[in-house]
């Protein structure tokens, strides 16, 4: 396998980008792939990758404006209406690449950007085939988990920190994750450790995110243009997802002209890594391989 750094600009911005691409194989399709909610992609994404281009698919990696070695102000600015920009941007790119199959794109999108995926794939029906891992689908559905406490801090916030950002002043930021009780955009069971056993020892990342990104999450509903979508999607839902109800994703599934839905007996932040990542990614790798092979 051969990294190559490829990265590219997202409105004049430059987003850090990585071409997995498998040895002695000439114009093999590609994934594109990015991270959830204030995620990177060195957040335990590599060993999907890998698995793909074992089977002779390319990747593509690559982190959104703001976050890891992407450039772009304020830091960790969560703005799901830029990601989708930012994925455009990414999908135009592997387009111009040479040696690879520019006729078969597929796109891989896991919580946040799992709701990424579907959005951009209602828009853009030249997209071969999706896989969508514990998507976000709905901001309502969402909300609808979340204490009352926790929904009243985040929109006080995020007028706050919109504000600041109205008068040229520093961005106001809150966590990302905390325990059951802190104040943080992920705040049950599972969601510190889930998501800290990802980060690992990364030196660039902050557990913090622009407060203003709290007013765009709530307008952002990816799954309404379910409808839309020509392409093959196989979406995988975790049966105990702390942060986003299963029946909100079956919903989804069942508006998508062509979808396959399989339920894991995990949590949210289960799929990539142990026994949940063993059991589960050959689901994903053949699905992958019966549309782009």
């Amino acid at each position: 396998m051969k990294i190559l750094k490829s990265d590219f600009l997202s409105k004049g911005i430059r987003c850090d980008g990585d071409l997995l691409f498998p040895e002695g194989v000439k114009n093999p399709p590609v994934i594109i792939m990015a991270h959830g909610l204030a995620a990177q992609k060195n957040f335990g994404l590599l060993p999907y990758a890998k698995r793909f281009v074992e089977k002779n698919i390319a990747v593509f990696l690559f982190d959104y404006r703001s976050f890891g070695k992407s450039d772009g102000l304020p830091r960790q600015n969560v703005d799901p209406y830029k990601h989708l920009e930012d994925r455009n941007a990414a999908i135009a790119h592997v387009r111009n690449l040479n040696g690879v199959n520019t006729k078969k794109i597929a796109l891989w999108g896991s919580s946040f950007s799992g709701g990424h995926v579907l959005s951009t794939a209602s828009r853009d029906s030249n997209i071969v085939a999706v896989i969508a891992q514990v998507p976000f689908v709905s901001a309502f559905s969402s909300l609808k988990m979340k204490r009352f406490t926790d929904i009243f801090k985040s929109t006080v916030f995020g007028i706050y920190d919109q504000i600041r950002s109205y008068l040229g002043l520093g961005p106001h930021y809150s966590k990302v994750i905390g325990h059951p009780g802190q104040f943080a955009a992920m705040n049950t069971d599972e969601s510190y450790d889930g998501f800290m056993s990802l980060v690992g020892g990364d030196p660039i990342w902050e557990n913090k995110m622009t407060s203003r990104g709290f007013l765009k999450m709530a307008t952002y509903n990816p799954g309404a243009g379910a409808k839309k979508i020509e392409s093959p999607v196989l979406i995988m839902a975790a049966k105990h997802d702390s942060l986003i109800p299963l029946e909100a994703i079956q919903k989804v599934a069942e508006k998508i002209h062509d979808c396959k839905i399989v339920i894991m007996n995990c949590n949210h932040f289960a799929p990539y890594t142990g026994a949940v990542f063993k059991d589960n990614i050959d689901t994903h790798i053949n699905f992958m391989c019966s549309h782009l092979l």
